[in-house]
Order: C-alpha cells, then structure tokens, then sequence
C-alpha cells in the first residue's frame, strides 16, 4: 500500500511539472492546439518526403547524421555594430544570424524574427554556434515596425519580444500569431493581424510617427510551409511579406519551399529592390517545406530582384549538412548566374 502510495505521488509529481512546463507563457495561448483552424499551403504539401517520409524517421536521421560539419569548429567571426547610432535617413540592414534582422525603410526601422535571447525552453531546442549570440534585445533601437513570419521557436521567440516589448511600436503577423504577442504583453491596438494577400499601410497619421518618416505599405503573401508549437499542426498562418515605401520594395521571404508565387509575385508586383531568402536547414526528407539549393536558384531567378539577401543559416544547426554550405550555395548561384548578392558576416551594416 505504501508502494503505491509513493508511486502515485511520484506520478502526480511528474505530471504537475509537465502541466507547469507546458504552460510556460513561451508555449502560447494553445499549447494542446485545437483552436479550430486549419491552414493549408496554396499547393499539397507533405511535410516529409523522400526516403524518410516519417517525422520519426527523418527526425533520427537529423540527430545521429554526422556525415558533415554542422557546427564551426571556432567562433564565427562578425562586427559589432553601434546600432542605436546608426542613422535611419538611409536604407541599410544588419543580420543577426539564422533568421533575425534589422533593416531600415522609408526612415523606419524594421526588425524581423528577433531570436536574440536563449531562455528556456529555446534554449532546450537550440544552441547558436560559438561566437553568434553577441546581439541582444537590449541593443536594438526602438522598432517602429515588428515584423513576424510564423510561430516556429527560431522565428518566434518569448524572451525576445518580452524584453523588446517597450520598443515596438507596430507589430505585423499572419493570422493566429497576435494571440502570442497579446498573452506576451502586446497591446492589441499595435498589432496588425493578415490573410494572405492582405494589404495594410503604417501611416505618420495613425500612428503618430515622425513627419520626416514615409508610410509603408505592406501585403502579406504565401510562402510553402506549415506551423506547429508543441501539439496541433497548421492553426496558425505562415506568411511572407512585401514592403514598399518611397518608391523602394522589400520582399521578406519567411521559411518555404519552392512553388510558383516567386514568378506570381514579380508578376503581379513589379521589379523588389531587396529580397530576403531563406537558404538553410534543407534536406531531401523535407524538400517542399524549405528551398533546396537548386530551388533558392530557381527562386530568384523567378523573382529577378535587384538585391539578394540569404539568412535562415549560420547560427543554429537544424539539419544535417555542413554550416557553412548555405554560404557556399548562395555564392555560386550569384556567380552563375550574376545575381548581386549581398554577402556580409553578422552585424555588418549592408548599404542597399
């Protein structure tokens, strides 16, 4: 009897703990999911593919490949930039790894997918590479526009956009994303939720920003990927978006495997002065939701931008292929096929 006793506490004890864990404000509003919505890709898209067509599978083969170099052997390199004292008059972007940056845009600063602080539980998921987590929130510049691409943890993260959370003046999001940044703090009346192919603009007027700054005119696009935080899959949106403000465009490309809305956007949107592209984390067991190296090729040779950024590598290892073989892919590509490439380490100030 007193075996069962200390057994059932034992029992009651883990299961309190993993209740405790799994309401961690980090988890969000619905960390059981079940929200009632459903969002699905523009084309079938099945998460794994190839010869491991299971998460099980592709998941073992993740964490025991060890085929290549997935984390440097050194602290990478990069510059350690004054942010704060960086003028907003001209058009420049700072890279922070992975898949967070800072840009400006018609006078304004943007900042996209801060991961910039490891707390738990990323902390647990993810360690950034020696050398890469030199930035922190408390070094970023108020940011008159937060952009959010998606609730996966490297594109989403708590601690992050608590600390910043006094600095953000207007934040931009797919649908299903602003229950995160309200339960995190965020006033609901800075938050613009968007459908795919919504458009919204930040004005002076309405948001009472400096005369000497232009309105941004933004359209939330699609992107090929899918949305999960713990349990539940897709109740939430993923989205890339456009900017456009004194004649100038920036695409924000998200997370998502190749289809045709590259060609469909330069179509329908004219000639994008930056884009910012994801290359890194792919692999043949997930091919259709991240861009293998000959799909980013194709991808911008459809959108024929003027300026190509590449990110979403050179911080964190989520697939097994060597760390420093984004870099190498986007640099061929350039070369082949004579795309400007704008290939500077994290924390350069890049003039575009």
């Amino acid at each position: 009897m007193i075996h069962i006793l200390i057994i059932t506490g034992i029992l009651a004890g883990l299961f309190l703990t993993a209740w405790a864990v799994l309401h961690h404000p980090a988890f969000g509003p619905h960390p059981f999911g079940h929200t009632g919505r459903l969002f699905r890709n523009e084309v079938p898209t099945p998460q794994f593919t190839g010869e491991r067509s299971s998460g099980v599978a592709a998941m073992w083969k993740f964490l025991t490949d060890r085929t290549h170099e997935r984390v440097p052997k050194k602290p990478l390199e990069i510059v350690r930039t004054d942010i704060r004292s960086l003028s907003k008059e001209s058009d420049w972007f700072i890279w922070f790894g992975h898949s967070s940056y800072l840009f400006t845009l018609g006078g304004r600063t943007v900042l996209v997918d801060p991961l910039l602080k490891m707390e738990f539980p990323a902390s647990v998921m993810m360690k950034p590479f020696p050398g890469t987590d030199y930035y922190t929130p408390d070094m970023m510049p108020d940011i008159d526009l937060l952009v959010i691409t998606h609730e996966h943890w490297d594109h989403l993260d708590y601690a992050t956009l608590r600390d910043l959370r006094p600095r953000v003046k207007h934040a931009v999001c797919p649908l299903g994303i602003a229950e995160y940044l309200t339960l995190w703090g965020y006033s609901p009346e800075i938050i613009t939720e968007m459908n795919w192919y919504d458009h919204t603009q930040i004005s002076n007027v309405k948001y009472q920003i400096s005369n000497t700054q232009s309105d941004i005119h933004i359209t939330c696009l699609p992107t090929r990927h899918f949305s999960n935080r713990l349990f539940g899959a897709n109740e939430t949106l993923w989205a890339s978006f456009l900017l456009e403000s004194r004649g100038r465009k920036v695409y924000i490309g998200g997370d998502g495997g190749y289809d045709d809305r590259f060609k469909r956007i330069r179509e329908q949107y004219g000639e994008v002065d930056l884009a910012i592209m994801e290359n890194g984390q792919y692999n043949p067991n997930w091919a259709f939701i991240h861009m293998m190296p000959e799909d980013l090729e194709k991808a911008m040779t459809d959108l024929q931008a003027k300026q190509y950024i590449t990110v979403h590598h050179d911080k964190f290892s989520l697939a097994p292929h060597a760390w420093n073989e984004p870099d190498s892919v986007a640099r061929s590509i350039a070369r082949k096929d004579h795309i400007t490439l704008l290939d500077r380490p994290i924390g350069a100030v890049i003039e575009w």
